[in-house]
């Protein structure tokens, strides 16, 4: 059961942030070459599968819908932020992008190839990750890839930890117990990418990167 307040809260908080938000973002991948790397893995597998398109959820302004389909996947973004999809969509006028929550996706069983969820579970409220986790398993096909992008905890001693973010309260997830919720869902973990953080970086979290298969 997902929070009306607190998805409303950040709807309206990315809502005020949108076009600031794509003036700061729209070209971070070009300094991350290893988020880049396990992007391209993601499309390959996603294209050897051929089992569908792939849906970025919580596309924010949809730079990495483009990039997804640059990698030659047939990608589209989702987003709860009705200002960042009309930014997407002038942005790439030939993608596709839709307004709507990740918890009640308008997405049948088994139709995507894969799902990709970029720092996008950071305001999900650590009580509704199953029941999310479970809407991101319904909409892949068997075989399908899902590949979350997250900071992580200070240690295995915690699960989750809350942490002070511009826009609204945000979370960090320990990579082994994420992975377990993925698990119990029917997603096995495939492969796992860490990158610590650089001196020069505001927050000095680790970023994982989870790339799972739906069983």
């Amino acid at each position: 059961m997902v929070d009306a307040d607190s998805l409303r809260t950040t709807r309206e908080a990315y809502d005020a942030v949108a076009p600031v938000y794509a003036e700061m973002f729209s070209d971070s991948l070009r300094d991350r070459p290893l988020e880049r790397g396990i992007l391209g893995a993601f499309a390959e597998l996603v294209r050897a599968a051929g089992a569908g398109p792939v849906a970025d959820l919580g596309c924010g302004p949809g730079y990495v819908t483009a990039h997804l389909d640059e990698l030659g996947l047939k990608a589209f973004g989702v987003d709860a932020s009705p200002a960042m999809i009309a930014l997407a969509r002038e942005a790439y006028p030939g993608l596709r992008f839709e307004v709507g929550s990740m918890a009640a996706l308008d997405i049948a069983d088994g139709e995507l190839g894969g799902v990709l969820s970029r720092f996008s579970l950071i305001h999900t409220p650590p009580h509704e990750l199953p029941a999310l986790v479970a809407e991101f398993r319904r909409i892949l096909a068997p075989g399908g890839h899902l590949l979350l992008g997250f900071p992580a905890t200070d240690g295995p001693s915690f699960p989750t930890q809350a942490y002070d973010h511009k826009v609204a309260t945000a979370h960090r997830w320990e990579p082994d117990h994420l992975s377990g919720i993925l698990r119990a869902s029917g997603l096995a973990e495939t492969a796992r990418l860490v990158r610590e953080p650089e001196p020069t970086d505001q927050r000095q979290f680790r970023e994982v990167q989870l790339l799972a298969r739906r069983t």
